[in-house]
């Protein structure tokens, strides 16, 4: 095991979460529309949908997926939509908020979980960038013929760092659930998340 790359690899994985992406809006998206349960619902669904892809290129199952066009073409439009999908329900939501006195708290747990679950795994899942950023990066540090223990330590690395920066998002914008609560306030919270989401999808499909 090479500890001197796994540090290297460990601080480009940290840069990488740090930088906003469509995971980050649809985990703030949940969390003002259902708090924090749904909010943290959704963190598991990317988790997963992390994991499983990171698993996948560890194990070179994600080449094949790069290697057959249509597939991972309708992968990249699926994504693209469904993104544009949650970027309407959001502006959708920012409408009702802004004719609204004022917002009651979000609701917390209950059946919205599982919308959670559906949104954060289908956003991550669906995102072609996540499958070529494990072909691209990966291989640079497994070598060629790398221990067990050491693919597995590799796969979980990103999922694990990214659900601790997306937990930490979720939280902090659940406390601050009283200001948001607000109508004004609601309204353009939902308003700089659905143009975040418009404009991943956008990128996504255009790229």
């Amino acid at each position: 095991m090479d500890w001197t790359g796994y540090a290297m690899f460990l601080g480009f994985a940290v840069v990488l979460t740090l930088i906003p992406g469509p995971d980050t809006a649809v985990s703030i998206a949940n969390t003002l529309a259902g708090g924090r349960t749904r909010g943290l619902s959704a963190v598991v669904g990317i988790g997963v949908a992390n994991l499983v892809q990171s698993v996948a290129a560890a194990a070179g199952l994600s080449v094949l997926v790069v290697r057959i066009e249509p597939l991972f073409l309708a992968i990249k439009w699926i994504g693209a939509a469904y993104l544009l999908f949650l970027a309407v329900q959001t502006f959708r939501a920012m409408r009702r908020h802004t004719d609204e006195v004022e917002a009651p708290p979000a609701p917390d747990g209950g059946p919205r979980v599982a919308t959670g679950l559906r949104q954060g795994f289908l956003s991550n899942i669906c995102n072609p960038k996540v499958i070529t950023f494990y072909l691209a990066v990966l291989p640079q540090f497994l070598g060629t013929d790398p221990a067990t223990g050491t693919v597995v330590l590799y796969a979980v690395t990103v999922p694990v760092i990214g659900a601790a920066y997306l937990l930490a998002v979720v939280i902090g914008v659940d406390r601050a659930r009283a200001v948001f609560s607000r109508s004004r306030v609601r309204a353009v919270m939902d308003a700089v998340t659905g143009t975040a989401l418009l404009a991943f999808s956008v990128r996504l499909a255009t790229e």
